[in-house]
């Protein structure tokens, strides 16, 4: 879901920009001490999911966790994928510098509706609604940013649009499948060794309140 430099228009790599240092604003006041290990461990899985390629004969995607990232930390992904996204274009190649803006956008801007809709009262749940919780975050995360990454290309070059919007959409079901399966192991997963991590929203929504 990584965007190459000299792909989109200026217009939209400006526009993005400004909403990805907004965002980035917002879940930078937002990340308090206690917050750090979690956004750490949730740094590392984005940065590590993102080097699992999945081959689909035209090319490849990725995993991206950013529905794993909204329903435990919300605004806080925009900082986080910033972080790992310099990190893989700088070691890997991977998007471009140009627009690191636009793609955090797009990966981070779905774990907002994320964070609010899904992240509530988790630590109040049975393991297996956590569970399902976890699988519908993120088949709509990686929905959610295949949708961005189709606009970019539609405000950018309607014509572009048109030919690929439906091989990114295809591209990335299976990915949705998959995410969901380990966004959703995960969160069980932390629900019984960890719980306390699943108030994190809780305590978000207080401070947002």
């Amino acid at each position: 879901m990584h965007i190459a430099d000299g792909i989109i228009g200026i217009p939209i790599l400006i526009g993005s920009n400004i909403l990805a240092i907004v965002g980035i604003g917002i879940g930078l006041k937002q990340l308090e001490p206690s917050k750090i290990p979690l956004a750490a461990m949730l740094a590392a899985v984005f940065f590590l999911s993102g080097l699992i390629h999945l081959p689909i004969g035209f090319g490849s995607v990725h995993l991206i966790m950013n529905g794993l990232c909204g329903i435990l930390l919300g605004w806080i992904a925009f900082p986080i994928m910033l972080v790992v996204l310099i990190l893989q274009a700088i070691l890997f190649g991977f998007g471009g510098i140009t627009t690191l803006g636009l793609n955090t956008l797009i990966m981070a801007l779905p774990a907002i509706p994320l964070y609010y809709l899904l992240g509530k009262d988790l630590w109040q749940l049975d393991k297996k609604a956590v569970f399902l919780r976890g699988c519908l975050a993120g088949i709509l995360g990686i929905f959610l940013g295949s949708f961005l990454m189709s606009s970019a290309f539609y405000f950018s070059d309607q014509k572009t649009f048109q030919e690929i919007s439906g091989l990114i959409v295809l591209a990335h079901l299976p990915v949705m499948l998959i995410e969901s399966i380990v966004t959703g192991t995960i969160l069980a997963f932390l629900y019984r060794v960890e719980p306390q991590w699943l108030q994190m929203n809780t305590v978000l929504s207080q401070v947002d309140a």
